[in-house]
Formats: structure tokens, sequence, C-alpha cells
């Protein structure tokens, strides 16, 4: 037996697949077929607050500088300005790697729920559904090759 994903709630083998504890054997799966829900604003909004979040510090010390130099102002006083937005601006750099990381995961989730349908015993039946896109693509890819290994190869001819 070949075992093509296995997590906590999901295994693909050779044989069957096996989804919170229901078992569809693969001979009795005729058909395997996925549909996308619509698009999660939650997950969307999380997205744009983190990208606000890259670019406020940013923008705060360009409109720092802007008012540095707009107030006229002495040049120490002026220096002072720019000097504190530029840390302003720097600050971005530690939180920057963290913020692109939660940015990365986000896309790598996906922004909308996922499900896998397969045809068993000639009836629809819905095997999995989910709202992270890595996995989901992992399994579906997994149960893909599972059925393909499992069909009959024809003969070669001659």
């Amino acid at each position: 037996m070949i075992t093509y994903y296995d997590d906590r709630t999901v295994k693909v083998t050779s044989t069957a697949v096996r989804v919170d504890g229901r078992t569809f054997p693969l001979a009795e799966i005729s058909t395997v077929w996925h549909r996308r829900g619509s698009r999660s604003w939650r997950v969307l909004a999380g997205r744009g607050a983190i990208g606000a979040a890259l670019a406020g510090p940013l923008v705060a010390a360009a409109l720092g500088i802007t008012l540095a130099l707009w107030l006229d102002r002495s040049v120490t006083v002026t220096i002072a300005i720019v000097g504190a937005s530029v840390l302003v601006g720097l600050a971005v750099g530690p939180i920057a790697d963290f913020l692109f990381e939660h940015l990365d995961r986000s896309y790598a989730r996906g922004s909308r729920e996922l499900e896998m349908w397969a045809r068993w015993r000639g009836r629809p039946v819905r095997l999995l559904h989910t709202g992270d896109a890595l996995r989901f693509g992992q399994i579906y890819r997994a149960v893909q090759r599972a059925v393909e290994a499992g069909q009959p190869t024809p003969p070669r001819p001659r």
C-alpha cells in the first residue's frame, strides 16, 4: 500500500481515501472534482491591515520630513524633526519580516473556501471542506495520483 498524503484528519493511500474517520475505497470512486466558494472578506481585510501596518511608518516619516521642510524653522529644529521622522521610518525594518511572513502565509492559505467532491457508489459526496488552499492542493493532488495509479493501463499497440 502506498501513502500519498497523511495528516491528522486526512489519509490518502493507494486503496482508499480516509477523511474525518470516513473511508472511501478508491475502487468505489469514479470521479473527483472541486468547487471554490466565494472570497472571504475577512482574509482580504487582514491583508489590507498588514499592508497598512507596513506602509504606516514610512508614510509618517515622509510626512515628518515634509513638515520639517515646510515649517522653515532653524537648522537644529529641522534636523531634529527629520531625524525623528527617519527613525520612525526605520522602525518598520524589524517588524517588516514578521509582517511579510504573515502576508505570505495568508496567500498560501488562500481567501476562498474549497471543497473536494467525488462520485462514490454513484452519488456525489463531499470529501473535504477547507479554507487552507495549500493543504487542499496537496490533498487534491494526492487523490488524483491515487486514482490515476489505480486505473488499469491500456494495452500497448504492437
